[in-house]
């Protein structure tokens, strides 16, 4: 078993385990991130000081201590994250407060089964205050994940499947966009509480609980992903499921 830090040759290494150099056609081996402090905010789960956390393809499939041990077993690419920690870059303050039991609404959780999308942070052991730079300043990361895919590499965004892209999935050169979508309108939480509406100028704009204009910024769709980033300086992610939108805990609708 080959164990890499977290740097630019695993980066090359993890963008060409790809069929032949497709990216679509996702990576043919697991990857494995190990030795990290682990915060999977998971009231069940729980956090590890040092664990290992393995993705197939763009989900968790497990989390824990001595995973690395089957590594090689599997052909997995390791990355060795000593004195870094991990925690979920999609929160939803109602799993961080222990109010959801059910895994199926464990959402914005490191839990088997749920969406690989999580952030590495410079040192071990951090807590609450990890997460909190993750939501406000996820450009002090030392790396992003979303669904299984490197996006985000000390401070520099990435393209899935490759190295030296400056821009998230679908953007431009920060020019005037067009957005050619059929996710364009507006959508709704089952609520009612939150109105968020994309427009073709690649713009986004939230009304919340009445509140015109609670969050604005841009957004990229990327096939059924769409990758926000708020004015204020964070990200946040979502995927469209049969015409619905799933996005930070809220369930949204076509209006």
């Amino acid at each position: 078993m080959t164990t890499r830090t977290l740097d630019e040759t695993v980066l090359a290494q993890i963008a060409a385990d790809t069929t032949g150099g497709d990216t679509t056609a996702g990576r043919r081996r697991p990857l494995m991130f190990v030795d990290a402090t682990i915060h999977t905010l998971d009231p069940v789960i729980g956090d590890f000081a040092a664990a290992d956390l393995l993705l197939g393809r763009d989900v968790i499939v497990a989390v824990g201590p001595g995973l690395h041990t089957a590594a090689e077993d599997d052909g997995a690419i390791v990355v060795d994250c000593t004195g870094l920690t991990i925690v979920p870059a999609v929160v939803d303050g109602v799993a961080v407060a222990g109010l959801r039991t059910g895994p199926a609404d464990r959402v914005g959780t490191l839990t088997p089964g749920n969406p690989a999308t999580f952030a590495v942070i410079a040192g071990a052991g951090v807590g609450d205050s990890a997460v909190e730079m993750v939501i406000w300043r996820p450009e002090q990361a030392a790396a992003i994940v979303v669904d299984g895919e490197i996006a985000l590499f000390n401070g520099r965004r990435l393209t899935p499947g490759t190295v030296d892209e400056t821009t998230p999935p679908g953007s431009d050169d920060g020019g005037p966009r067009v957005v050619d979508s059929p996710y364009l309108g507006m959508w709704v939480d089952e609520t009612g509480f939150i109105h968020q509406e994309l427009t073709a100028d690649g713009r986004y704009d939230e009304t919340r609980g009445g509140r015109p204009h609670a969050y604005q910024g841009s957004f990229w769709i990327h096939g059924d992903r769409i990758v926000y980033r708020d004015d204020l300086g964070f990200w946040a992610y979502g995927r469209f499921v049969d015409d619905v939108l799933h996005h930070a805990g809220y369930v949204f609708h076509r209006r």
